[in-house]
């Protein structure tokens, strides 16, 4: 295992730098008066036009067909070909159906359909000031070259507030986390208002339970199950950082409460939710081990960053030829990561974190391991709120009379003629019929 992760990377033939999705000082200066946005709405990016890694326009066109007619029959689909939908999601979502896509795949229209009116009544309702400060203070921040996000009045920024207005109210409790204005962000960019809310509430609920409360109590769990992953997996880069002292918590959060929006171009963002709305945290950690391999999985690299640093640096610092969509993910999926080994780790570190622990302890059972548990969960819920408990009812139905056995025409020594007659009744009315002399067949003549 730590062989494959080890070898060298296939590369591609050098690509145009996609947008990125970096929130870095550059982007605050703001964008220049005449810049075009690209295809995903980046001011002055350069995605606009497909490089050799993308897919042709054909393929992508099946790929609409085949999404178009899983989505027509989703709970057919979910129920009977879950293994068709995650295959399709890791080879990427198109983008003119992310929208109907990524929705039903976390189980926001379910939640968006038993709460009408619940996001319209938090929208209009007035938010904590507290909160809301904070939250008027980060709006700039999300995304600044995005055309959606330039303007302070604008219908990015506006919706923006009202998605994490309405989160702070819908969870009191949880309150606002800073991380979540650029998933929020992201969801914005291909959903309608009331759609991100429900997809923000899937993610923070079910996805990463106890990730943006105000204790993270998850983060710290998961940060320790990374660096066991790690151990087992990469050992020598698992040594290099306890030598150079960065631990998981120096770059991790940042990876994981963002979604890797903050950190990747953003085609492989999307690339990365849509295979994350499909199967869970566990891509997540598949990402982390990925972006970590290649920028310290060689003896080179690791040579060349010999103190915390410069170690942090070559973390962020990933040639974005290296992170282009089709290669990064192709490597993504190779991790041998499954779902039993996660939960087997995730449950070896639980067992060794400190009683002390400031706040409440983790629950990783409340996590769902992507879209199928979410889409049975739901199932389960709403056949236990639609049943309704019958009262027993006793029928008891009186006996039959006992009819007299049927008894068998005799038929011995009478003719076939004689029966029908008898059987026939009594002659009915009419004119006479003329009667035809019958012959014996010995008196007839030839």
């Amino acid at each position: 295992m730590a062989q494959a992760l080890g070898e060298d990377l296939v590369q591609s033939p050098e690509l145009q730098d996609d947008s990125s999705s970096l929130g870095s000082d550059s982007e605050l200066s703001g964008p220049g008066p005449y810049r075009q946005a690209d295809r995903y709405g980046f001011i002055g990016g350069s995605s606009a036009e497909r490089g050799p890694g993308h897919p042709p326009a054909d393929l992508i066109r099946q790929r609409e067909m085949k999404w178009v007619e899983m989505t027509s029959h989703w709970e057919k689909t979910m129920s009977r070909r879950y293994k068709k939908v995650k295959m399709q999601c890791r080879k990427g979502i198109p983008s003119a159906l992310r929208a109907r896509c990524w929705p039903l795949l976390c189980g926001a229209h379910v939640c968006q359909k038993n709460n009408p009116g619940t996001y319209q009544e938090l929208a209009e309702a007035p938010g904590d000031p507290q909160w809301m400060e904070t939250i008027g203070r980060d709006l700039h921040r999300q995304f600044p070259l995005h055309e959606m996000f330039v303007s302070p009045q604008g219908h990015g920024q506006q919706g923006l507030l009202q998605v994490l207005k309405a989160y702070t109210l819908y969870r009191p409790e949880q309150g606002y986390c800073q991380a979540q204005g650029p998933v929020a962000a992201v969801l914005l960019m291909h959903l309608p208002p009331e759609e991100a809310f429900w997809c923000l509430v899937q993610i923070c609920e079910v996805y990463l339970p106890g990730y943006y409360g105000p204790h993270m109590e998850a983060v710290r769990l998961d940060a320790e199950v990374f660096m066991a992953l790690l151990r087992r997996l990469l050992p020598h880069v698992h040594k290099h950082l306890q030598q150079v002292g960065v631990g998981p918590l120096l770059y991790l959060p940042e990876w994981f409460l963002c979604l890797f929006a903050r950190s990747l171009p953003f085609p492989t963002v999307l690339r990365v939710w849509d295979a994350f709305l499909s199967e869970g945290a566990k891509v997540l950690f598949r990402v982390g081990l990925t972006l970590v391999r290649l920028a310290l999985g060689t003896a080179e690299q690791r040579r060349a960053c010999p103190g915390l640093l410069e170690t942090l640096g070559a973390l962020r610092a990933i040639s974005p030829t290296q992170l282009q969509e089709e290669v990064f993910m192709s490597q993504v999926h190779c991790v041998v990561l499954s779902e039993r080994d996660l939960q087997r780790e995730i449950k070896a570190q639980l067992a060794q974190l400190p009683n002390s622990a400031p706040g409440p302890p983790p629950r990783p059972q409340a996590r769902l391991a992507g879209a199928q548990a979410i889409f049975e969960a739901q199932q389960l819920a709403g056949v236990q709120r639609g049943a309704k408990p019958e009262v027993p009812r006793i029928v008891v139905q009186p006996p039959e009379e006992p009819r007299p056995p049927r008894r068998k025409p005799q038929t011995r020594g009478k003719t076939f003629h004689g029966l029908l007659t008898r059987a026939r009744g009594p002659p009915l009315e009419g004119p006479p019929r003329p009667q035809r002399s019958s012959t014996s067949f010995l008196d007839t003549r030839f």
